[in-house]
């Protein structure tokens, strides 16, 4: 996405109410905004990953519930690697997504 230096200057002022005066002060005004974006990203992703395995695991269908609790665990450490979420809270995370699944 595209958007002219003044757009973005004024839509990161207004954000984060504050107005950037120097240059570096500015860029890194940008890249905290860029780097908020994908976080949200990723923390979103995070999320329907984790809401998927449980869904599934209260329907009761096993197999479906292992393949959503396979795919998600890399989204979980992926997501801690990053330092999106804290590596305590994905093992944390992971460790009762399994539970749920092997109670099945």
């Amino acid at each position: 996405m595209l958007i002219e230096n003044a757009e973005f200057d004024n839509a990161v002022s207004t954000l984060f109410k504050i107005m950037a005066n120097t240059p570096s002060a500015k860029k890194r005004a940008r890249q905290a905004e860029k780097r908020r974006n994908h976080n949200a990203s990723q923390r979103s992703n995070l999320r329907t990953a984790t809401k998927k395995v449980i869904a599934l695991a209260e329907s009761g269908d096993k197999q479906k519930a292992l393949a959503a609790y396979q795919a998600a665990v890399p989204i979980i450490d992926a997501a801690a690697s990053k330092g999106i979420i804290h590596r305590n809270k994905a093992a944390r995370d992971k460790g009762r997504l399994n539970n749920r699944v092997k109670a099945l």
